[in-house]
């Protein structure tokens, strides 16, 4: 039986892609350092299995590996500090424990005996400083150069870390594939993103209110879990192995952050105006992938829309979160949620 780890099991992507692993037969070790998400229902309902193990630990911590047998055939590195509130604080911190743990996550995966790939969550966000000092195709390729942006803005500090984590991948002479998510969007990723945002805020605004919607005239292109998790999984378990670097999203045309607002009034089902906010500093203004390599090697096309993604994400999170008392219901801090 193969088996796989995955740094961030518990978090947004993590848990789901343990989930798809679990259907292809793998043991799943999901190591994390939130124990408030085994508290989680999705978390118990995932426990259910005999295959998956939940383990919490601190993956800056060189004893995190100690317990850890050397028989991973699979290791997906998922967890990240994250989140635009944690950049803008603390970018010393995002910078240092990013490399670190992706440095010891490489030291680790140098002494299985027998791995078959290295899968390293990258971002989107590499892209922003090539965009902002010299434009990028639409949709933009993963062959894209890449420019950081200044670095004395605290948002430089994750998607630096993140180059610095695809240069470790790139020269630690293991089979690797660096998978670069971009606005992925879904039930349990936590509230700080714009998708649940918006929806909170609709949710809670009266008949006839205002929806505030900030960066408005910004781009994106949403891709909802289910469609990211499988195109991560497929080029994952590619049986020739292929070392490289792949967009995850969806190929779907770009809306604007308006338009997602209206969408969301939909969704909610509430008469309400869309209203334009500021803008986010430092958000790029468009982003949209090429997934056209990942789609050809996966042989798998993004299923989801917008719309019906919108709809299954507020129907879960009305009955786990907006009507429902609080639980644990995901978390942003190690489990990598790619709201990017």
């Amino acid at each position: 039986m193969k088996k796989a780890l995955i740094t961030g099991g518990l978090g947004f992507i993590g848990l789901q892609l343990a989930r798809r692993l679990l259907a292809e037969d793998f043991a799943v070790d999901a190591l994390d350092s939130n124990s408030a998400c085994c508290r989680d229902v999705e978390v118990e309902a995932t426990q259910a299995y005999p295959r998956f193990r939940a383990i919490i630990g601190d993956l800056r911590d060189e004893h995190c590996f100690a317990d850890l047998a050397p028989d991973y055939n699979l290791i997906c590195h998922m967890a990240a500090v994250l989140g635009v509130r944690t950049v803008a604080a603390d970018p010393y911190r995002v910078l240092e424990d990013n490399v670190v743990m992706t440095s010891k996550l490489i030291a680790f995966a140098r002494r299985q005996r027998a791995l078959d790939r290295l899968i390293f969550a990258s971002t989107s966000e590499v892209y922003a400083g090539t965009l902002q000092y010299f434009g990028l195709p639409i949709p933009t390729p993963e062959s894209t150069p890449l420019t950081v942006t200044d670095l004395a803005q605290p948002r430089t500090s994750y998607m630096l870390s993140k180059i610095y984590g695809e240069a470790l991948c790139r020269h630690a002479g293991l089979p690797f594939t660096i998978v670069r998510p971009h606005n992925v969007y879904g039930p349990r990723m936590g509230m700080v993103h714009v998708v649940p945002e918006l929806l909170k805020r609709a949710h809670d605004c009266p008949q006839g209110g205002r929806l505030l919607v900030y960066s408005a005239d910004h781009r994106r292109t949403f891709c909802f879990i289910e469609d990211a998790v499988e195109l991560i999984v497929r080029v994952a378990l590619l049986r020739d192995g292929l070392n490289g670097t792949f967009n995850i999203g969806s190929t779907d045309a770009e809306v604007s952050i308006a338009a997602l607002g209206e969408l969301i009034v939909q969704t909610v089902g509430k008469r309400l105006s869309v209203e334009a906010g500021p803008v986010t500093p430092g958000s790029p203004v468009r982003r949209r992938p090429d997934v056209s390599r990942t789609m050809a090697v996966a042989s798998y096309q993004p299923a989801v829309s917008l719309a019906e993604g919108l709809r299954r994400t507020y129907g879960w999170y009305c009955s786990r979160i907006f009507d429902a008392a609080p639980v644990a219901a995901g978390h942003k801090s190690t489990g990598i949620s790619i709201g990017e």
